[in-house]
C-alpha cells in the first residue's frame, strides 16, 4: 500500500473530524463515512448499526457544523494531492469534465424548494457536476443544483464550477474542459476562453456558422466527404475561431455522425480522442450512485440533501485513494478499494460495528454450537 497515498485520506478524515462540534457529532460523521465506504449502494440512516436513523437524520439535516468549512478543507487537501504531482517538462493537462446528471426520485419534497424538476422526461434533482483527472487520478471537485427555467443554465453553473478550482492548480497545468453539447452555448465557449482554458466540447449537426451555413455543410470535398478539423466561426461567436471535426458513431444497429469542436487548434484525430474522454465522466456517474448512494438522499431540507451529496462524494474519492495505493492495473474493484480505505482511516469504527453485529448475532451463533467471547488484549 502506497503510505502517501492512505495519509492524505487519513488527514482529510481527520480535519473533518476536527470541524464537529461536539463528541456526538463527530461519532455521527464517522458513521456516515462508514455506511457510504461499505460501497453497497445503501448508505442510508436506517441501515447504521450503533446509531439511531433520528439522530443521523439530525446530524444531517439539523445539526449546526461547518459545511463550507469541510468542502473547503476536502479542495485544500485534493489540492494537495494534485500538486504533488507535478513532473518535470512541458506541463501537464488537467481534464476538466463538466456534465449535467439526474437524481431521479419521486414523491413530494416540499421541504426542498422546488430543486425536484423535470428534466429530459426524468424527475429529480439535476447536478452539474465538475470532474477533475490528471495522471489517472480522478476527483469530483464539486457541484451546483439545476434550478430549472428561470435559474442559472448548465453551462452558467459549469463555469461557476471552473471559476473554483485554485489559481496555484490552474496556473500549473494545462486545462482543457470536455463536455457534451448541452454544454455549446456562445457564452459557455466565452467564458471558458475569458478563464484561460481550451474547451472540447460536443455540437449539434444543425449548427449554425457565422455565414449561415449548417455545421455538417461545411467545407466539403469532392464526392460529399467532410474535411475534418478545419476552422470555423460560429454564429454569434465571431470573434473566436473554432476546429471542427466528426466521427461515426455505432447506434441502435446503424452509425450516426457526431460533431465535435475545439477552440484550440487540434487535429482532426486529436479533437475527436479528446472529445471521447468526456464520456469517462458517465463511468463516474454510474459509481457513485450504484456503490456511492449519491442517488439515495432521503432528506427533507437543501441543507441534509446537499451535506447527504458532500459525503457521498468524499466516500467516493477516498475510495478512488484506495484503489490507487494498491497499484494495480485494471479497472478499480470498488468495494475492495473502499474496504481499503474504511479499515485503514476508520478501523476502529469497523470494529465496533463487527462487535454490534457478534452481540446481536448471539443467539444464533450459540444455537448453532458457536460461542464468541470477545476481550481486550494490551499490546
Amino acid at each position: 500500500m502506497t503510505t502517501a497515498i492512505t495519509t492524505h485520506a487519513r488527514k482529510l478524515v481527520y480535519d473533518l473530524l476536527n470541524l464537529m462540534p461536539s463528541a456526538h457529532q463527530r461519532a455521527s460523521l464517522k458513521t456516515m463515512l462508514a455506511l457510504f465506504l461499505r460501497a453497497r449502494g445503501m448508505a442510508l440512516p436506517e441501515h447504521a448499526q450503533r446509531k439511531s436513523a433520528s439522530a443521523l437524520s439530525r446530524f444531517l439535516n439539523l445539526y449546526d457544523w461547518p459545511t463550507r468549512a469541510a468542502i473547503r478543507t476536502l479542495r485544500r487537501e485534493v489540492s494537495k494531492t494534485l500538486l504533488e504531482r507535478r513532473k518535470a517538462g512541458r506541463r501537464p493537462i488537467l481534464r476538466a469534465i463538466v456534465d449535467l446528471t439526474p437524481l431521479e426520485k419521486s414523491g413530494e419534497f416540499e421541504g426542498l424548494g422546488g430543486l425536484v424538476r423535470v428534466l429530459n422526461k426524468k424527475r429529480g434533482l439535476h447536478l452539474a457536476i465538475l470532474y477533475v483527472e490528471l495522471d489517472g487520478w480522478r476527483i469530483p471537485w464539486g457541484f451546483r443544483l439545476w434550478r430549472g427555467k428561470g435559474g442559472a443554465s448548465p453551462g452558467a453553473l459549469a463555469l461557476k464550477l471552473l471559476r473554483s478550482l485554485p489559481r496555484e492548480l490552474t496556473a500549473r497545468h494545462e486545462v482543457i474542459v470536455l463536455a457534451d453539447s448541452a454544454f455549446c452555448g456562445v457564452e459557455f465557449l466565452r467564458g471558458v476562453r475569458r478563464l484561460g482554458h481550451h474547451v472540447v466540447v460536443g455540437v449539434r449537426k444543425d449548427r449554425l456558422l457565422a455565414d449561415g451555413t449548417r455545421l455538417d455543410r461545411m467545407g466539403r470535398r469532392r464526392g460529399g466527404e467532410r474535411r475534418g478539423g478545419e476552422k470555423a466561426w460560429l454564429e454569434g461567436l465571431e470573434e473566436l475561431p473554432v476546429y471542427v471535426a466528426s466521427y461515426w458513431l455505432k447506434r441502435d444497429g446503424g452509425r450516426e455522425r457526431r460533431f465535435v469542436l475545439s477552440t484550440k487548434a487540434l487535429s482532426p484525430k486529436h479533437i475527436v480522442r479528446w472529445g471521447k474522454r468526456r464520456w469517462r465522466i458517465e463511468g463516474f456517474f454510474k459509481t457513485a450512485k450504484g456503490r456511492f448512494s449519491l442517488d439515495r438522499f432521503g432528506q427533507g431540507t437543501k441543507l441534509g440533501v446537499y451535506r447527504y451529496l458532500v459525503l457521498s462524494l468524499v466516500a467516493y474519492l477516498m475510495a478512488h485513494w484506495g484503489y490507487l495505493s494498491q497499484e494495480c492495473a485494471g479497472l478499480p474493484r470498488w468495494g475492495e478499494a473502499a474496504r481499503t480505505i474504511l479499515e485503514e482511516v476508520l478501523a476502529e469504527t469497523v470494529i465496533e460495528d463487527l462487535l454490534v453485529e457478534i452481540e446481536e448475532r448471539g443467539a444464533l451463533l450459540r444455537s448453532h454450537g458457536i460461542e464468541i467471547r470477545v476481550g481486550r488484549c494490551k499490546i
